[in-house]
């Protein structure tokens, strides 16, 4: 009689899914492990713009006498001040992907069977987690401070969405940047235009409607004048006047969608511009 061989049940392979689920939480882990391994890490980047939220703004309050509107001027400054934090947070994220690809494990995880992609995604989670916590200790302590914020559920959907948004919009930006330079002195040398200029003409510290006609057309293009006004008009100023500024509209929540809308483009566009110029500069 011929044997019957017996059926071997192969083992079940996991759903394609749950792998790159699994591959982004490994490599979220470990680009925290590089990038917030210590409290230094966390406290030093929050020390410039608490300054501005706590000292600056009330200082600023009492020469000028604020805004001269119902505006609190401490939490208009401190909102604005977001808009520091996240840039200069994203672009040290950008730093630490020059430093791993030059003496780092970055080699070792091109080889790895997940795809490029997710090294930035992973990379984008932990930005993402860091500028969620300095945000949050930010506007605690301009609240502790005297700031006048008005929080509302939908307010706080506003505030969240565009500041999650331009973090996004920020990191792609400071990734494209990390992967299409070689040397890590060119790339801290391009930090004050990435980060800090933009600051200064998306009304951070004033309405941009107080600028010259055509620095106000200039900002009226940043994706941070949008989020930010997006953002106080989620916490500070429920009438949209930075909106109003932007669109010149009377209805207060169109002009907040169209602002929103101009986010969301920013920050796929670069998202993505970040995915093919990283994926290309590894094959190089």
């Amino acid at each position: 009689m011929a044997a019957t061989p017996l059926a071997v049940p192969l083992p079940a392979r996991r759903p394609a899914r749950a792998r790159t689920t699994s591959a982004l939480a490994t490599l979220a882990r470990r680009r925290a492990a590089l990038t917030a391994a210590n409290p230094r890490q966390i406290a030093v980047p929050l020390l410039t713009p608490i300054l501005f939220a706590t000292v600056i703004a009330p200082a600023l309050k009492t020469a000028l006498g604020g805004l001269g509107t119902h505006i609190d001027y401490t939490a208009f400054v401190s909102v604005g001040t977001v808009g520091l934090l996240v840039p200069l947070a994203a672009v040290f994220a950008g730093l630490s992907v020059l430093v791993d690809r030059d003496s780092g494990a970055q080699r070792e995880l091109l080889a790895a069977p997940v795809p490029r992609a997710l090294l930035v995604l992973g990379n984008l989670m932990v930005v993402l987690a860091l500028c969620s916590f300095q945000v949050v200790v930010l506007l605690g302590v301009a609240a502790l401070r005297g700031a006048d914020f008005h929080v509302t559920a939908s307010g706080i959907a506003w505030f969240t969405g565009a500041a999650v948004l331009f973090t996004v919009f920020m990191y792609g930006v400071a990734e494209t940047l990390a992967s299409r330079m070689t040397q890590q002195e060119e790339y801290i040398a391009a930090t004050p235009a990435i980060a800090i200029v933009p600051w200064f003409f998306g009304g951070a510290l004033f309405p941009i409607a107080a600028l010259p006609g055509g620095l106000t057309a200039f900002a009226k293009v940043l994706p941070l004048t949008h989020a930010l006004a997006l953002m106080r008009y989620g916490l500070v100023d429920p009438r949209g006047t930075g909106l109003h500024d932007i669109w010149g509209m009377s209805n207060t929540t169109t002009e907040a969608w169209l602002s929103l809308a101009v986010v969301v483009a920013f920050a796929a566009a670069l998202t993505l511009v970040a995915i093919r110029v990283f994926s290309r500069s590894a094959v190089r």
